[in-house]
């Protein structure tokens, strides 16, 4: 049995697993870097140990120094979070080599399915719909070129390492493809230090859905619904909600069903995310499988009535899952904003600073994920975001006016944030119609 889980993560994900653990009677050990010396997660922790200065390459991203941590204090297992070492196979066979329980898949799993390459033809041999591309990794123009025409344009290039939207470019057609295909291999090869590429078809307009999985050590494998996530500037994710507008009963019913066939032909276990991309006539298409926690796991939980978290510990436990398919119902409806420090009216610019004063809103079927305080700092070397505000009601429409409500609340003063910007598009008629797609920011809602 798992006794004390260290967080190899910080922010509002550390807190939220501090919490989980705290009321499973779990002791819980914190990491932070210099700069998180006052940060609430090394707070709220039972332990805290300081593994570097403030750059992530230095401290949360140290394998070595966050497995040292963990065998000072004791802690018998591991929680990566999302980001960082989450989805790093090396660092998850580090843990299995020391004896110490990491709380997500396996190294290997965490390793073919964090290959484009590999997760595609693996999802090609099961069955599951992939996106018409190259099954091979391509390393040169020429090559490039003869393989576009097949597949036909327009196509995406895309890093088999890649994420976050680095290394990825698209070609409409054969004039175009050279200088994209030269100026994604050379991104990722300096965010990634691989420049090894593969091209698929474009799909135009779609949406992003995403079906949540569990599957534990003996085989048994659920969904929990699917999340809209089509709401993204530069393909980062702003708002998600559950369930999505867009699938009928049926549809929705056989991506479940798709999305368990995906986590088993990769043999998951934990908790994990199958992304498809949905075409407007119905057609959807295996996009990749997040080996982790997502951000956007809270709409999930208040769907389901299932703590994520506690699944995730319970899993890595060798507990069986305690629910069939059938036992899975979903209730109401649930809508996330990431609340970031940023300035929407000059390009998204980053808003380092201290928070000088601050007002969160509660109430029924209001839930916050923070980390922040007044007098926080916010420091430039880490992701911008600030906080989760996440609702729930009986019907999209009430979630919607919810959702207005509670941003209308939010006062975080010192720095700049995209309330307002969240705000704006929750009025979007658009949106409150639901006629949304992964384009949405740009052509309809683009701060200049």
């Amino acid at each position: 049995m798992i006794q004390k889980v260290l967080i190899a993560n910080r922010g509002e994900i550390a807190v939220r697993i501090i919490r989980a653990c705290r009321e499973m009677g779990i002791a819980t050990v914190a990491v932070y870097s210099e700069a998180d010396a006052e940060a609430l997660h090394t707070q709220l922790a039972d332990e805290a140990i300081c593994i570097g200065p403030a750059q992530p390459l230095e401290s949360y991203l140290m394998m070595e120094r966050i497995i040292s941590a963990t065998m000072i204090s004791g802690a018998d297992a591991i929680h990566p979070g999302f980001g960082f070492l989450s989805e790093n196979s090396k660092f998850a066979q580090l843990c299995e080599q020391c004896n110490i329980t990491f709380i997500g898949p396996s190294s290997e799993v965490i390793r073919k399915m964090g290959n484009k390459s590999i997760a595609r033809n693996t999802m090609i041999e099961a069955g599951v719909p992939v996106i018409p591309g190259t099954k091979e990794a391509v390393t040169d123009v020429e090559s490039g070129l003869k393989l576009a025409k097949e597949i036909t344009y327009p196509v995406i290039i895309k890093a088999a390492l890649g994420g976050g939207g680095k290394g990825m470019r698209v070609a409409k057609n054969e004039a175009e493809f050279e200088t994209a295909f030269e100026t994604a291999k050379k991104e990722a090869k300096a965010a990634f230090g691989d420049d090894t590429m593969y091209i698929e078809h474009f799909i135009e307009h779609p949406r992003h859905i995403e079906f949540q999985v569990l599957a534990d050590n003996y085989g048994n494998t659920v969904h929990l619904g699917e999340r809209d996530c089509s709401i993204q500037r530069n393909h980062q994710k702003m708002i998600e909600e559950s369930p999505s507008i867009a699938l009928s009963p049926k549809l929705r019913e056989e991506m479940g069903e798709v999305a368990v066939r995906a986590a088993k032909a990769a043999n998951y276990t934990n908790a994990g995310t199958v992304e498809f991309l949905l075409e407007d006539t119905g057609k959807f298409y295996f996009m990749e499988m997040n080996t982790r926690i997502q951000v956007e796991h809270p709409v999930t939980e208040w769907v389901t009535g299932i703590d994520l978290i506690k699944a995730q510990i319970r899993i890595a436990n060798g507990e069986k899952l305690a629910y069939k398919q059938e036992d899975i119902k979903i209730t109401g409806h649930a809508i996330e904003c990431r609340i970031n420090a940023e300035n929407p009216e000059k390009n998204f610019r980053p808003s380092p600073g201290v928070i000088t004063d601050m007002y969160l809103p509660g109430g029924k079927g209001v839930r916050i994920d923070s980390a922040i305080y007044s007098g926080y700092e916010v420091t430039p070397y880490y992701d911008s975001m600030l906080a989760k505000l996440i609702v729930h009601a009986a019907t999209r429409n009430e979630a919607i006016s919810k959702m207005r409500s509670a941003l209308g609340e939010v006062i975080i003063e010192g720095i700049d944030t995209n309330v307002d910007y969240q705000y704006e598009i929750l009025h979007h008629p658009d949106f409150v119609s639901g006629d949304i797609n992964i384009e949405f920011i740009e052509k309809k809602f683009r701060k200049e």
